[in-house]
């Protein structure tokens, strides 16, 4: 598959799935007034949604690679800072399996950031840098998947508000 029809596909992808998880807030009120969760419920979009907009960018002019670098760069500084945000938040009774792992997501976006300022890297492993950051966007979203999932199963506890 080259790499046009892959970021093509990760953007529907993605956002198909932030409008599926609109429709999963819609059913829940408490997620709207439990500061907690409305965090984690917007982690959980957010982290469908940049890896959408990234992937779109990358569509956007493939000739100029300035142009995936910054948008790479600009929404990946956003999912490092709301990422560490959430692994601030997250409480440790109610960590699965890959929620135990969530500091794993700002390492990921570190990384795309890495290589938006430095793509010649990705030669290190004898790729593209487009390649390596195709890789770094689907454990992103492979992450997003299970953090959906563990957030979705998590008993129904009474939270504090504020």
């Amino acid at each position: 598959m080259d790499l046009s029809t892959f970021y093509a596909l990760m953007s529907v992808t993605c956002f198909t799935l932030v409008g599926l998880w609109w429709t999963a807030i819609e059913k829940h009120d408490e997620w709207r007034t439990d500061r907690r969760l409305r965090r984690l419920a917007g982690g959980t979009y957010l982290s469908f949604l940049l890896p959408g907009v990234m992937s779109m960018m990358s569509q956007v002019n493939p000739e100029n690679p300035l142009m995936w670098r910054i948008s790479f760069g600009l929404t990946s500084i956003v999912g490092l800072v709301t990422s560490v945000r959430l692994v601030r938040v997250e409480s440790p009774s109610h960590r699965g399996p890959f929620r135990r792992f969530r500091w794993l997501a700002p390492v990921l976006y570190a990384l795309i950031v890495v290589l938006g300022v430095f793509p010649e890297l990705a030669g290190v492993v004898g790729a593209a840098p487009l390649q390596v950051a195709s890789v770094l966007l689907m454990l992103l979203i492979l992450l997003a998947h299970g953090f959906t999932w563990e957030f979705l199963m998590e008993p129904d506890v009474p939270h504090v508000s504020g």
